[in-house]
């Protein structure tokens, strides 16, 4: 999938949704792009917690450090198996929810792409399957599982976010390995149920809709 999602929302709505208890009031990017923070919910001692955290886990590489490279970044997790997330994945320690309302994949030809946009018909705000860690040299960051696309979405990109349904949340957070594995390897989606929007917005314009202040207009 491409690295582009946004969360329009406020963090009472998240907190309300998710379950969190005394969520802090956040301010939502614009847009959330690999490098950048926005926000997660964690569970600590019984309790579902609204937190910050930069997307993406620093990807330290052998040749990078003999050039004298700082670390990539790398914030979608597609193969369980990579030594990069092997450890990783089997602790539910590690896991969240990460907010949002909209993922984002290129439209067209190559040099004139635009932004179109995909979000869950019904469902405003959605939780895509994470998995966060506290590193000590860089601060709390997280990642976010990827699957085989719905039909609605293959024909831009043909991985998609494993979006969970708010009766999922305390498996994602506490279930097993096969857990996760059944989560990333599931039938995608339907494509009905996927909204797509197209825009004409160069996708490395920055320029994001206002979906929300689309929606309330709809409805008038």
């Amino acid at each position: 999938m491409a690295r582009l999602f946004v969360a329009q929302v406020g963090s009472q709505e998240i907190a309300d949704q998710f379950g969190v208890e005394d969520a802090p009031i956040i301010s939502m990017p614009s847009e959330m792009t690999e490098g950048l923070e926005g926000p997660i919910v964690i569970e600590n001692g019984g309790r579902r917690l609204l937190k910050v955290a930069h997307w993406g886990f620093p990807r330290r590489t052998l040749k990078a450090a003999i050039r004298g490279e700082e670390p990539g970044i790398i914030g979608l997790v597609a193969d369980l198996t990579n030594p990069m997330w092997d450890t990783l994945v089997v602790d539910p320690r590690y896991r969240c929810l990460i907010p949002l309302t909209h993922f984002a994949n290129p439209a067209g030809d190559q040099g004139s792409k635009t932004r179109s946009w995909f979000s869950v018909k019904g469902e405003p705000l959605v939780a895509w399957a994470g998995f966060c860690r506290n590193l000590p040299d860089v601060g709390p960051v997280f990642a976010g599982m990827t699957m085989t696309a719905s039909d609605a979405v293959m024909p831009y990109n043909d991985r998609m976010p494993v979006l969970l349904g708010q009766g999922e949340y305390a498996r994602w957070l506490h279930g097993s390995i096969s857990d996760v594995i059944e989560f990333q390897f599931r039938a995608p989606m339907a494509a009905e149920r996927i909204e797509v929007t197209h825009t004409d917005d160069r996708w490395r314009s920055g320029d994001v809709p206002e979906f929300a202040a689309a929606g309330q207009i709809a409805l008038l």
